[in-house]
């Protein structure tokens, strides 16, 4: 709803409104003739390990331009002076980013090679602007444990001082949807909350999906991509809390699941492990592939598709 007068008053929102439009940077802010200092086998692995986080940056920055005009009909004023700073960010995430990629010598990994990728951004597009705030505090925890890891390993070559950047918006981020959503919890019902609960847990397991393909990229940088999952679950778990939407912490070793029961992630990693071993291996194996992250690859898997070519 537009309204010619709106209120807006000095709250949080509003401010983190002003620090996005203060810290504002772009590309050109970054030292591109800083080294990489990896290998061919370590730029592959950075492009793949990568892809995820650079289809989330577009996703968000989609998702946000969609959410703008829920906010204007809920009233919600500052929230809609703050999303302009953040389509902003993530506009400048994924630049910086695609420019990082020619530099690299590589592409993303295509959507046909990694299909959770598409999984996780058609979740994040479901539902209205309580979820879509809900599923992008996920992400930048997701993101903000990554950039971190990159931040203090490679803090003087490109990555870890592109990350640096990041992280700063990211923070303000996380703050955003912290204040958003613990307003707004207490308004909801007990459906409501058991949604966001299985929101949380359909993203976190597509998550592990993810890594059960990457794992081996992480390896070759040198870091367990399991450990920083276990890292994002454990700070997901705290902003629940957080925010009012749990009131107690899943027992150690596992992740409250919606109906009361807890998902076993050990049994769950040791299943994965061993469908990884019963496969072939699509990490170094797998070539660049022009489609990349378009949607539209996805439809290679359809079984209309392969139908067709068996014939």
């Amino acid at each position: 709803m537009l309204r010619l007068f709106p209120d807006l008053s000095d709250d949080l929102l509003k401010r983190l409104y002003h620090k996005g439009a203060h810290v504002h940077w772009t590309s050109e802010d970054i030292d591109w003739d800083a080294p990489v200092a990896l290998d061919g086998r370590g730029s592959l692995a950075l492009a793949r390990v990568l892809s995820p986080v650079y289809l989330g940056e577009q996703s968000a920055m989609l998702g946000a331009a969609n959410v703008l005009p829920q906010l204007a009909m809920a009233g919600e004023s500052t929230a809609q002076l703050y999303l302009t700073t953040f389509i902003g960010d993530e506009a400048r995430h994924f630049e910086v980013l695609t420019r990082l990629y020619h530099r690299l010598g590589h592409q993303p990994v295509s959507i046909r090679a990694l299909p959770a990728m598409l999984r996780y951004h058609h979740r994040l597009r479901q539902g209205d602007r309580v979820d879509w705030v809900w599923g992008i505090l996920i992400s930048d925890l997701f993101a903000k444990n990554f950039y971190q890891m990159f931040a203090h390993q490679q803090e003087n070559l490109l990555f870890g001082a592109m990350s640096q950047r990041i992280l700063v918006d990211e923070s303000r981020h996380q703050a955003f949807c912290d204040h958003y959503l613990t307003n707004l919890m207490p308004h909801l019902g007990p459906e409501r909350r058991k949604a966001l609960r299985t929101m949380r847990d359909e993203l976190l397991a597509i998550m592990e999906d993810m890594q059960a393909v990457l794992g081996d990229d992480a390896e070759a940088l040198g870091f367990s991509g399991q450990e920083m999952l276990d890292r994002v679950m454990a700070d997901v778990t705290v902003h629940a809390r957080r925010i009012g939407l749990d009131d107690d912490p899943p027992p150690t070793g596992g992740r409250a699941h919606p109906d009361g029961e807890t998902v076993d992630l050990a049994a769950r990693r040791r299943q994965r492990a061993q469908e990884a071993a019963e496969r072939p291996s699509q990490s170094a194996t797998v070539r660049d592939c022009d489609c990349t992250v378009c949607p539209i690859a996805a439809i290679c898997q359809s079984r209309i598709v392969r139908r067709a070519a068996a014939r």
